[in-house]
């Protein structure tokens, strides 16, 4: 799976997916676009998942016109320390991700 994360998910949450190919908004030239240019950018270069924070793109944003899984985890901050209690989660689900979905992963 190609995996984008968002400017709010630490950069180290990449080591937690090693087998999956991750890179950053930053790393992608990305940084800085509103949701919807950032959605557009991520689709074009073929990304399956844009990993967020934001716990109101999916309000904010018709999420099916994209190509894109959109995966929210829903964390306390965003820090490595409460990402990392989500990523087994995140994995576990990874394969059922649809394109043009928003999905968020809380904890249990």
């Amino acid at each position: 799976m190609k995996i984008l994360l968002d400017e709010c998910v630490p950069k180290k949450t990449r080591t937690l997916l090693g087998e999956h190919e991750v890179n950053t908004v930053v790393e992608m030239g990305f940084n800085g676009l509103k949701d919807g240019p950032l959605l557009s950018a991520s689709e074009q270069a073929e990304f399956d998942i844009l990993l967020k924070i934001d716990k109101n793109i999916d309000q904010q944003q018709n999420v099916k016109k994209y190509k894109i899984s959109i995966v929210i985890l829903d964390v306390f901050r965003s820090t490595l320390k409460y990402i990392e209690q989500l990523i087994p989660k995140f994995k576990r689900q990874i394969h059922t991700f649809e394109k043009g979905k928003s999905y968020r992963i809380r904890k249990d």
